[in-house]
């Protein structure tokens, strides 16, 4: 058994992917549009290029995501990134928080060199942890 997780993206899936394969060293190993379906499918012109599935491998994990056009945010889930330093926490923290929002800023706490809670710019919620 594997646990994967599945993010529903409002237009911005290969975007939110791309940044994740440059900037966290994730790897997109598929990506397919709706303009891949059969011609008979009832999908509008304007939507065909956008991302019906993709997947990207980031630290062993796969996550994959597809563009909906009435997703919400996401609440009361993250993605779970640890970290190996407090160096590396701090730049992933700058990259993901850059036009995102905050909820708890990178600090150390009790059980962690650093730790934060953000949604990204693409609407997921992060983790950020570098444990002690």
């Amino acid at each position: 058994m594997k646990l994967d997780m599945y993010i529903n993206y409002k237009g911005n899936c290969r975007e939110a992917f791309l940044f994740y394969e440059q900037y966290l060293g994730g790897k997109i190993t598929s990506i397919a549009t709706f303009r891949q379906l059969p011609e008979n499918a009832n999908i509008s012109e304007e939507r065909k290029d956008e991302i019906m599935h993709a997947e990207i491998e980031i630290g062993g994990t796969a996550l994959m995501g597809a563009d909906i056009p009435h997703a919400e945010p996401m609440r009361s889930a993250y993605l779970s990134l640890t970290l190996d330093s407090i160096e590396e926490a701090e730049k992933i923290y700058a990259l993901l928080s850059d036009r995102g929002e905050i909820f708890m800023k990178m600090e150390e706490t009790f059980f962690a060199h650093r730790f934060a809670m953000l949604r990204d710019r693409f609407g997921t919620s992060w983790m950020l942890l570098h444990r002690k």
